[in-house]
């Protein structure tokens, strides 16, 4: 492929631009913006001409009318790997990245073993690189092997590999040791992401949910939200199953608004930029706003919300039977999020995507495949639905991201990486499973129509997904 590539017929949306261009791409950076129409090649090649802009070597991409936003940099994303590529592997990860528009991903460390050592994140990095999809990246543990007790593992850690540290799919239970941590982090200038919940609670509500998993599996619910068979189950079941896990969402939400609040005052001693993942409760986003307002500008607070926690109420079935952590919430909690993304309080849409076997599933596993339908689900909920723009949502799904993990990405400007997703904002779609490339098949989105479509993903001026 040539070293050069011009994007025309398009309209370019970022953060800021929202207007009809192309873009010029010289070895993997952004090299021109021009606005205007350019309908045809011979019409690009004119005001090439026309800027002394070299033909040679040049690649021409018809772009059909569609819109070209920065590649979606996604801060929240389980590979599986190394250990549990039954789920997911870092091929089958990164395609269906690509196929979701993300173009840079962190990938989480909760893994077999827990990748705890910046040495083992780069190894999975450079595997990852050779596969020539999306840019990733290896969070490391933030306690060594997840043991809740020893930091020295991020001794050697460095901004420049492994950006983040998080204990992701769980807390760190003693507040001493989390402090050290974030400590320690402050002074390399790394991210401390944290899955914020008291680890005490979540035995309790573990025994509520298994009651609720052992009638589900009885009659054979699907643990992601989606029911859509007369099934025929007695009242007195369906009760139980709804108020067992009911019982368990009110302890998982007392879990995270208390250790959302922790983990905001031990940032502020350390002084270190903290990430609050997946926040799903107005308890937790108010937190993040007060703690913002503290900071004056002395430590970074951040925190991402996930497009299902965006879009889905889990008060009632089918949506209180989708197994995640954190839970769906309420609908106040949802428009909470909704809110604060348009506030500012909220940074960043990440998407958490877990994949899971449809067995792991059916045994109650939380969480599911996001990363393919995250766009647009953002896209319907909050652009069709709640009147953002897209240039609040490119900010959101891909801007804001790059300014966090200080990267030269998620705009289109000069001097950025050439990293874009082409989409159909207008066109609806059917979501079904079985068609991602992940290979987690479970989604409460099953059948659900969505606007917002990818069409294609470029990484450094290269095309490595088209639809």
């Amino acid at each position: 492929m040539s070293s050069n590539l011009v994007i025309f017929n398009v309209h370019l949306v970022d953060e800021e631009l929202d207007f009809n261009g192309a873009v010029y791409i010289e070895n993997g950076k952004i090299k021109e913006i021009f606005k205007g129409e350019f309908p045809t090649k011979g019409k690009m090649l004119l005001e090439l001409a026309e800027k002394s802009f070299s033909i040679e070597e040049t690649d021409f991409y018809d772009g059909n009318g569609l819109h070209l936003m920065p590649a979606f940099i996604d801060m929240h994303v389980h590979l599986r790997y190394p250990g549990q590529t039954e789920k997911e592997d870092l091929k089958s990860g990164l395609m269906a990245a690509a196929a979701g528009g993300v173009g840079t991903l962190i990938s989480m460390p909760n893994t077999n073993p827990v990748v705890s050592s910046p040495e083992i994140a780069r190894t999975i990095e450079e595997k990852a690189k050779e596969l020539n999809l999306v840019n990733m990246f290896q969070a490391i543990s933030i306690t060594d092997a997840f043991d809740g007790k020893t930091v020295e593992n991020i001794e050697n850690a460095s901004r420049e590999i492994t950006p983040v540290i998080t204990e992701d799919g769980r807390d760190v239970l003693d507040s001493g040791v989390m402090l050290a941590a974030m400590k320690k982090a402050a002074k390399k200038d790394i991210i401390v992401s944290c899955h914020s919940e008291d680890p005490t609670l979540v035995p309790l509500a573990r025994k509520f949910r298994t009651v609720a998993l052992q009638k589900m599996e009885e009659f054979s619910i699907p643990s992601w939200g989606v029911d859509a068979e007369d099934r025929k189950i007695p009242a007195e079941e369906n009760s139980k199953i709804d108020s067992m896990l009911s019982e368990a969402n009110r302890i998982l939400a007392v879990a995270e608004d208390s250790y959302t609040e922790r983990n905001l005052l031990l940032a502020e001693i350390a002084k270190c930029h903290v990430h609050i993942a997946h926040v799903s409760t107005k308890n937790s986003i108010d937190a993040i706003r007060r703690a913002k307002k503290r900071t004056h500008g002395k430590y970074k607070v951040s925190c991402e919300i996930t497009p299902h926690h965006l879009a889905l109420c889990g008060t009632f079935s089918p949506e209180l039977r989708a197994l995640v952590n954190p839970p769906l919430r309420s609908e106040e909690d949802r428009l909470a999020l909704i809110e604060a993304l348009k506030d500012g309080t909220a940074d960043v849409i990440s998407t958490d995507h877990a994949p899971h076997t449809l067995q792991d599933k059916a045994k109650g596993a939380p969480g599911f495949s996001g990363i393919e339908v995250s766009y647009a689900v953002c896209n319907t909920v909050l652009v069709k639905q709640n009147g953002f723009s897209e240039c609040e949502l490119s900010k959101l799904m891909s801007a804001q991201a790059a300014r966090l993990l200080k990267f030269e990405k998620g705009r289109l400007s000069v001097g950025y990486d050439a990293d874009f997703v082409l989409v159909n904002p207008d066109e609806e779609w059917t979501v079904c499973g079985k068609e991602f490339y992940s290979k987690g098949k479970a989604t409460p989105f099953e059948g659900k129509k969505l606007f917002g479509k990818v069409h294609a993903t470029f990484i450094a001026g290269t095309r490595v997904f088209n639809a």
